[in-house]
């Protein structure tokens, strides 16, 4: 029986997760109200993770201003979890399409594509409801995303789902706890921090023994696919044009935050996890680890 690295078998792993899947799921459509109105004066998310908390341009902000503001990097999350989700799709489909179709492995991966269309509908309706624009990837971005979804496999394919997954799911899970937030952005947070934590466990699980699988040449070319993917995950976080929302210019706005260390330690600390789990793996090394630290996810 084929087992991980921490010894459990593969199948059972994913028995107890489709088990897990049937128990707690949601449908969007159902399960959330979308018609309710917003609650006035309510943040989207905490103050303090915002791109601009603690800079001038902050300081210079109405009250009004800053919750439009966390309204619209809200915005720019949830585009950002779509493009992703949409190549996380693409990947496991692919890895599915090699799989036995009769094992548990292979019927977990496409329960979670079926949870991800879920959420892309959710984060569509997420976007629609609060009326704000689709904060798309940049022409760059959007390229690597094709190519990634196209060409990933082994570790940097589960090493890129759990960087995506794990940076979000920091920020949802503080989320949807904080009561003074916008009830809808709350309980789209929970759905999505329920579901992710089965993902989160079949790819930590699958990634373990992707990398045991792995000769020295494949895993030095994933460092850098891993690399520039925690790269492009942290730069999609918050779209620039999102400041053009409340006045600010899109190149000054992006400017501050990247230079903020308030959102600089913020991004570390949405990492943490990830980041650590993927140094033991022995994945953050060598010219990938530069992009991390230029991506502001890690320090030295």
């Amino acid at each position: 029986m084929e087992r991980t690295s921490a010894g459990f078998p593969r199948e059972a792993v994913a028995d107890r997760l489709l088990t897990a899947s049937v128990r707690t799921s949601y449908d969007p459509l159902v399960d959330l109200d979308w018609s309710a109105p917003p609650v006035p004066g309510a943040y989207w998310l905490p103050p303090r993770r915002s791109s601009l908390y603690g800079t001038p341009l902050w300081d210079g902000m109405t009250e009004e201003q800053r919750v439009e503001l966390t309204k619209h990097e809200v915005a720019g999350a949830a585009s950002a979890g779509l493009w992703f989700e949409t190549i996380l799709m693409q990947m496991l489909i692919r890895h599915y399409y090699d799989a036995d179709p009769t094992s548990r492995h292979a019927q977990y991966a496409l329960t979670e594509v079926a949870d991800e269309c879920r959420h892309s509908i959710m984060f569509g309706r997420l976007i629609e409801a609060i009326g704000t624009p689709v904060y798309r990837a940049d022409p760059v971005d959007h390229l690597l995303g094709r190519w990634l979804k196209a060409t990933a496999t082994g570790p940097q394919m589960y090493a890129a789902i759990l960087i995506a997954e794990e940076i979000l799911d920091s920020f949802q899970r503080e989320i949807m706890a904080d009561e003074s937030l916008q009830p809808l952005i709350r309980m789209v947070s929970r759905i999505h921090v329920v579901e992710e934590a089965r993902h989160v466990r079949f790819a930590r699980d699958e990634l373990g023994r992707q990398v045991e699988a792995a000769g020295p040449v494949a895993l030095g070319y994933a460092r850098l696919v891993i690399g520039r993917a925690a790269y492009s995950i942290t730069r999609r976080l918050v779209n620039p044009r999102a400041y053009a929302a409340v006045g600010i210019a899109p190149a000054v706005g992006l400017a501050a935050a990247r230079a903020n260390p308030h959102w600089r330690a913020t991004l570390r600390w949405s990492a943490q996890r990830i980041a650590e789990h993927l140094t033991g793996l022995g994945l953050i090394a060598g010219p990938g680890r530069l992009l991390w630290r230029r991506s502001g996810l890690i320090e030295g």
